[in-house]
């Protein structure tokens, strides 16, 4: 679970920089070069963090809600921290 929580950060983190930092540069600035940087890596950590959500349902770690909650949670930028801190702490995440 420690795993799942770490990716969520790194998620975050990545989609904060594509969308507050490359993307302004790219559409303000006319420079796309962080944007062929950052969208990768924040398309590698999405990925990574839904496969996450799936392999702890799987493990029995979450419900299928949970999970569906998880997964609708890593498209707004700073979604998976708030999922962690709203979900992961209640015992709902065991059940």
């Amino acid at each position: 679970m420690r795993f799942f929580q770490i990716s969520g950060i790194l998620e975050t983190i990545s989609t904060i920089s594509l969308f507050f930092i490359a993307m302004p540069m790219k559409y303000i600035g006319g420079d796309e070069t962080l944007v062929k940087i950052i969208g990768p890596i924040h398309g590698g950590l999405f990925i990574l963090y839904i496969a996450l959500v799936w392999w702890e349902q799987r493990q029995g770690r979450m419900n299928f809600s949970l999970s569906l909650k998880a997964m609708l949670a890593a498209i707004p930028p700073g979604g998976p921290i708030w999922f962690d801190r709203k979900y992961l702490n209640n015992s709902e995440a065991k059940s």
